[in-house]
């Protein structure tokens, strides 16, 4: 109401426009990013003690094929290459050779996958699996957990190729593909530790 009496003054406390903080998302996602880290940081200090406890069973060089562990590497490392890829082309407003370069990155992690779950499977059918010893418990649990993430990032890419094909790389999408790029590379940093810290470590001598 005016000082006078008169009309009431046109007063908004609600403002009905989209609105989204600039790099709101980022900074959000970042913090998300660092809570993981917490998690493979308990997940390989569990292994750093856990990992040479074999319990009378087979030890790491016994079970752990490094010849396709290199294999499965360089599928998620090329993944990563072929997502910066992806993230060039988004930024050029190129959809169509984005869209090509996340339907690679997809496949070579769903080539990671594959990979990986054989050599679970193996090891299960050897005797071998989470329940035989301190060192495979933890060892399942690790690689497991990474490839949990590495699966949700597939399916994640999905769902955003879908929504670009169906609205664009308007600046939400954009926003999205960035943040799953920023998880995309984290994971792989993470499989870098995992490949040294668990491959390297038990099967060279």
């Amino acid at each position: 109401m005016s000082a006078g009496g008169g009309s009431p003054e046109a007063l908004s406390f609600h403002v009905a426009a989209d609105y989204h903080p600039e790099n709101g998302t980022l900074l959000g996602f970042w913090v998300y990013l660092m809570s993981d880290c917490l998690i493979f940081a308990c997940l390989f200090a569990a292994y750093g003690v856990l990992g040479r406890e074999f319990a009378g069973g087979p030890t790491a060089a016994e079970v752990l094929e490094l010849p396709t562990v290199a294999v499965n590497t360089t599928l998620l490392l090329l993944s990563s290459i072929t997502y910066g890829f992806a993230v060039l082309e988004m930024q050029r407003d190129r959809q169509n050779p984005m869209m090509v370069w996340l339907a690679v990155t997809g496949l070579l992690g769903a080539g990671f996958i594959t990979l990986e779950l054989r050599e679970f499977a193996h090891l299960i059918s050897i005797g071998a699996g989470p329940q035989r010893s301190a060192f495979l418990s933890s060892f399942f649990t690790l690689v497991g957990t990474h490839g949990l993430h590495v699966s949700s990032g597939i399916l994640w890419l999905i769902v955003l190729m879908v929504q670009v094909s169906k609205k664009g790389l308007i600046s939400a999408n954009k926003r999205r593909l960035m943040c799953l790029s920023m998880f995309w590379h984290f994971l792989d940093l993470v499989w870098v530790g995992v490949f040294s810290f668990v491959y390297l470590m038990g099967v060279l001598p």
